[in-house]
C-alpha cells in the first residue's frame, strides 16, 4: 500500500470501532452487514470478520482475503449501517470510491475512512467532508482516520452523482482507447510498452498469452501486428480492467476482421498460469505501493517459463535499471535484448528450462 505497514493502516481504519466512536454492525443479521470497500487482509478479521461484506477487486488481495476466511462479495451491497474504505491515490478513482461508500451507507449510515498521511489523508478528507458534511478525525501510525456522522439532508447527492462517474470507462488517446482510472498508465499509451510492441514478430502464436493486459492495449496490438495468432488470452490481477480490454479487443478484432478465440483472466500471475502457450508477452508491474520490487517481474518470468511449450518464446519489456537477466538465463536457454531505448528494454527469450 505504502511506506506505512498495512497492519497499522488498517489498525488505524478500525480505531474508531474499537473505541467505540462508530457502532460496530449487527454480525448475525446479512441485511445489517456493513461493508468494507477495497477491503485488505488483517488482523481486524479476528474481531470483526463477520461484520463486514468485503470487496476487492485485485485478485492477490481478494485472494488473501479468501484465504483469511473473510466474507468476500464481487459487488457491494445496496446499502449497509457502516461502510469502510482504503480509498487509492489516484484522486478520480479515490472520489468514485467515497461516492459508492456514500451511496451504500445511504440514509442514517456512516462512511469510515484510512489513509496514510503521506498519501491523500488530507486531501482524501476533504473530499469526503464535501460529500457528507463535517467529519470526525483521529491519527495513528502516520494515518488519519476519518469517518462521517450518520448521513442525512446534508449529502450533496449532486456531487455523489457526479463523482461516482468518474469510474466510468471513458476514451483517452485522442479516443483511440478505452480505459478507466486507477488502471496501469490508464490515461496514456505506456512507453514501455509501445516500445514492445513495435518488436512484436509477425509470426508470433498460435496460443498467445498477455501478461498484466491492463486496458488491453498490447493485446490489440498482438491482433493487429501478428498473423500468426489463432488464441490470445489476457491475464490482468485488476477486475475493474476487464470492461475497457474488452472493449479495446473487440475493436481491434473487428478492424481486423479476423477470428481469434480470446478470453480475460481475473487472475494472480505470481501463482501460475493454468493453460500452455507457445508465446507470452508482457510489461510486468515492478512495484506495488512507491517503492520498486523486481520481485514482481521475476515472478512473471517463472510463471512464463513454466507455462510455455518447449520452443515457446517470452517477449518481455522492462525498465533498463531492473536486474531480470539473471532469472531469464536460468529459466530460458537463449536469452537476447531487442533493443534498449529511452531508459527501457525489450528482451526476447526462447526454449524455457524445466
Amino acid at each position: 500500500m505504502s511506506a506505512v505497514d498495512l497492519d497499522d493502516v488498517l489498525d488505524a481504519l478500525f480505531l474508531p470501532l474499537a473505541q467505540g466512536f462508530v457502532a460496530t454492525p449487527a454480525h448475525a443479521d446479512d441485511a445489517r452487514r456493513g461493508a468494507f470497500l477495497r477491503a485488505r487482509a488483517g488482523a481486524w478479521l479476528t474481531r470483526w470478520r463477520d461484520a463486514f461484506a468485503c470487496v476487492q477487486t485485485f485478485k492477490p488481495f481478494a485472494d488473501a482475503l479468501e484465504r483469511s476466511g473473510a466474507r468476500l462479495v464481487d459487488v457491494a451491497p445496496p446499502s449497509a449501517p457502516l461502510v469502510l474504505c482504503l480509498p487509492p491515490r489516484q484522486r478520480d478513482e479515490a472520489r468514485a470510491l467515497f461516492a459508492q461508500a456514500v451511496r451504500v451507507a445511504a440514509s442514517g449510515g456512516v462512511v469510515v475512512a484510512c489513509q496514510p498521511n503521506n498519501e491523500g489523508a488530507r486531501s482524501g478528507a476533504a473530499d469526503l467532508e464535501r460529500l457528507a458534511g463535517a467529519l470526525q478525525g483521529a491519527s495513528r501510525h502516520k494515518c488519519r482516520v476519518y469517518w462521517t456522522s450518520p448521513l442525512d439532508a446534508r449529502v450533496d447527492a449532486a456531487l455523489v452523482a457526479e463523482w461516482g462517474a468518474l469510474d466510468a470507462v471513458r476514451p483517452i488517446a485522442g479516443g483511440a482507447w478505452l480505459s478507466r482510472p486507477g488502471l496501469f498508465a490508464w490515461d496514456r499509451v505506456d512507453a514501455a510498452s509501445a516500445l514492445l510492441a513495435e518488436h512484436l514478430p509477425p509470426a508470433l502464436g498460435p496460443r498467445v498469452a498477455d501478461l498484466g493486459a491492463g486496458f488491453g492495449y498490447l493485446a490489440c496490438e498482438i491482433v493487429r501486428r501478428c498473423a500468426g495468432v489463432e488464441t490470445l488470452d489476457l491475464y490482468e490481477a485488476e477486475a475493474r480492467a476487464r470492461e475497457p480490454a474488452e472493449a479495446n479487443l473487440l475493436a481491434a478484432l473487428a478492424a481486423s476482421q479476423r477470428a481469434i478465440a480470446t478470453a480475460f483472466l481475473w487472475h494472480d500471475v505470481t501463482r501460475g498460469l493454468p493453460r500452455r502457450y507457445d508465446a507470452i508477452v508482457s510489461n510486468p508491474p515492478f512495484h506495488q505501493g512507491r517503492a520498486d520490487d523486481p520481485g514482481l517481474g521475476r515472478a512473471f518470468i517463472e510463471s512464463a517459463a513454466s507455462a510455455l511449450e518447449p520452443r515457446g518464446v517470452l517477449l518481455l519489456v522492462a525498465n533498463r535499471h531492473l536486474a531480470y537477466e539473471a532469472t531469464l538465463a536460468t529459466r530460458f536457454a537463449t536469452v537476447r535484448v531487442l533493443v534498449e531505448r529511452d531508459g527501457f528494454k525489450v528482451i526476447e527469450a526462447k526454449e524455457p528450462r524445466a
